[in-house]
């Protein structure tokens, strides 16, 4: 016990922490009327409509749809709206890109 702080190396009149701004960490607990379905809604639907726009694959086109229009209705009316009509505008898009570059129907290949 030279007067040097063996843990960190500085003299103990040297130490710049602040006790007074020391905040434990506590894991975040959601509040009983919160639910983020509408947030994994909107990610899905941007992953389905990226899938369907990139791969042309019409089913993830239309899940797009599906998801957006989930996501749509679970939300609330203070969260932010221009994701909301990002999402729901981006898998229309991809449903409408899709059908444009091939218009025929979309064929269930594992019941034929």
């Amino acid at each position: 016990s030279s007067g040097i702080n063996a843990e960190y190396g500085a003299p103990p009149s040297n130490d710049l922490r602040r006790k007074d701004r020391i905040v434990r960490y506590k894991p975040y607990v959601p509040k009983e009327g919160e639910d983020p379905m509408s947030e994994y809604m909107n990610l899905l639907a941007m992953l389905f409509s990226m899938c369907g726009l990139m791969m042309r694959f019409k089913w993830a086109a239309w899940a797009a749809v599906y998801c957006a229009f989930i996501g749509f209705s679970n939300s609330r009316s203070s969260e932010d709206t221009k994701q909301i009509f990002s999402s729901f505008m981006l898998s229309i898009s991809s449903v409408v890109m899709s059908y444009l570059q091939s218009p025929t129907p979309m064929a269930i290949s594992y019941f034929s």
